[in-house]
């Protein structure tokens, strides 16, 4: 008869069982589904039904079969651990026992609407056990079956959660807090993961992010940084030392104006969670980002600056203008004191030694020459000399926002646009910053001036960079009359102009250009296929290593 009775309950257990597997409950562990599986798989292959009923008995889960009324019919041994009451306390008793009455009634009419459905239903109850304490059960009902498609039975297996939920909630708070004072810091902050994804950043980073027209912060920095840094920066990276306060700026073009930081990274590691790191520990490595912005203070020190700069462009100006000046007389003297030398040379192989007038002639002429190469050798004493300057590592970017902050006044008397394209980032260039600043201030007074005297109705100028290969490309253009194929050679020799008669003077503008120019080993040419103005291109070689001295 126990016999009997054992075997009705194992097929009754077994229908249970197959039924849940075949509902796929997501929140059950694998563990559980696998010994389920396990024990059908079992019956399948003709083992005797005790054996089966008996691995549902010492499941690891707590497992009960109720009928339609959710009155229990049986309990494992694993339900009485769980909930602390006997097999023979709830059989026949309603699950509803277990309830602590705190669980949201939403909850119990989700469930009841499921399963009434036929389709089993997976989430968390607050439960209480028989000596009152309450615990998280994660849930777990399906249906049972007949051969017709009717509900006989419901199979809940549930487990205890509460210290997992527990655990859970630490992390949880845990993460919210840190985010929370990351979140709070009145500086930029951003973790970053070794391919410089962002992994956590705060309220001032996603500031930054929408300032710069959906240019990732993260990328910049680290381009900006690897500028800085140069080879340091992997080397910092392989050894895991740190950086402070390195300075770096990003100019977004346009009408923003340049953005100044001070950055500093931390390197940290920590451990890998994946699944390839289960049994083999592995740590992944981060990189904490702070920092701050500095660009106030630096366009306090950038106003000073460009007041001493103008005094000293201005006092340039005047020794350039002064130079062109002399050099201009001495080039003006220097065709008519030529004269006189070739006719004193006619006059002494022609003169008669024994005519008076003769040798009154080759005497005036020997006394003009002599006068002339004085005043030659004294105007060239005068031509004030180039002062000596050190080269150094210099950001173009920053040159010619100087540049165009000096000519800004002329261009809005003038009424030119000015497109101001310049790269991000930008690499750096060895060379002499007062000659650059003069020659590229000369460009654009060129361009000024060209459109000055145009007839075109849009009066604009284009101020591009960009880093190519080992170059750095500067592109000056704009919308004036542009000079004719014929003179774009002689346009860069001394005391050429395409002014006319304007009434402006030939002086050493473009010539001057080109002396920079070639200080620098760099290249300039006026692009031929460029029709509505003049456009030209700047290249400068990227090498840390100046070239030509003086």
């Amino acid at each position: 008869m126990a016999e009997q009775h054992s075997s009705s309950i194992s097929n009754t257990v077994t229908r249970a069982l197959e039924a849940f597997i075949a509902s796929s409950p997501k929140n059950v562990s694998a563990e559980a589904l696998s010994v389920v599986s396990d024990l059908v798989k079992s019956y399948k292959s003709m083992l005797p039904p005790n054996l089966f009923f008996e691995a549902v008995e010492q499941s690891p889960v707590a497992i009960s079969i109720t009928d339609p009324a959710a009155n229990i019919l049986y309990a494992n041994q694993n339900f009485h651990r769980v909930t602390g009451y006997s097999v023979s306390e709830v059989i026949g008793k309603n699950e509803s026992m277990l309830s602590n009455k705190t669980t949201p009634r939403i909850v119990y009419e989700t469930l009841w609407g499921r399963i009434r459905q036929q389709k089993p239903w997976s989430g968390t109850l607050v439960n209480r056990r028989k000596d009152g304490t309450r615990y998280l059960a994660e849930l777990t009902i399906s249906p049972v079956l007949d051969a017709k498609g009717r509900t006989t039975h419901y199979l809940g297996i549930h487990r205890d959660v509460t210290e997992v939920n527990s655990l859970s909630k630490q992390v949880n708070y845990q993460k919210k807090l840190i985010e929370s004072v990351v979140d709070a810091s009145p500086v930029i902050t951003a973790l970053l993961d070794e391919t410089g994804k962002v992994m956590l950043d705060n309220m001032e980073y996603k500031k930054l992010a929408g300032d710069m027209r959906g240019r990732e912060p993260a990328k910049e920095f680290l381009a900006a940084l690897q500028e800085v840094l140069g080879d340091d920066f992997a080397g910092l990276r392989d050894r895991k030392l740190n950086f402070h306060q390195r300075e770096i700026s990003f100019d977004p073009g346009g009408g923003g104006q340049p953005r100044c930081f001070n950055c500093s990274g931390s390197w940290i590691e920590s451990m890998d969670d994946s699944a390839d790191a289960f049994f083999e520990m592995k740590k992944t490595r981060y990189l904490l980002l702070v920092a701050s912005e500095i660009t106030a203070l630096k366009r306090q020190q950038h106003d000073v600056q460009m007041n001493a700069m103008r005094a000293l462009m201005a006092e340039e100006e005047l020794v350039q203008s002064m130079r062109e000046a002399l050099s201009g007389a001495i080039y003006q003297l220097q065709g008519p004191v030529n004269l006189i030398s070739a006719a004193t040379n006619m006059q002494e192989r022609r003169a008669d030694i024994e005519n008076p007038e003769s040798r009154a002639l080759l005497s005036a002429l020997r006394e003009a020459l002599r006068a002339g190469q004085t005043a030659l050798l004294t105007l060239q004493a005068c031509v004030p000399e180039s002062s000596p300057e050190t080269p150094e590592i210099l950001n173009i970017n920053l040159i010619l926002r100087e540049v165009l902050s000096l000519t800004t006044e002329r261009m809005l008397q003038q009424g030119i646009v000015i497109d101001w394209q310049p790269a991000m980032t930008l690499p750096m260039v060895a060379g002499r910053a007062k000659r650059l600043r003069s020659m590229f201030k000369q460009l654009i007074d060129n361009a000024i001036d060209a459109m000055a005297t145009g007839k075109s109705p849009v009066k604009s100028l284009l101020i591009k960079t960009q880093a190519m290969d080992n170059e750095l490309d500067v592109t000056i253009q704009d919308s004036g009359p542009g000079i004719p194929e014929a003179l774009r050679n002689k346009v860069f020799e001394p005391f050429f102009t395409t002014k006319g008669s304007s009434g402006k003077q030939a002086g050493m503008g473009l010539s001057m250009v080109q002396e920079v120019i070639n200080q620098h080993a760099g290249s300039i040419r006026i692009d031929p296929n460029y029709n509505s103005g003049c456009r030209f291109e700047i290249r400068l070689p990227l090498s840390k290593t100046f070239i030509n001295e003086d």
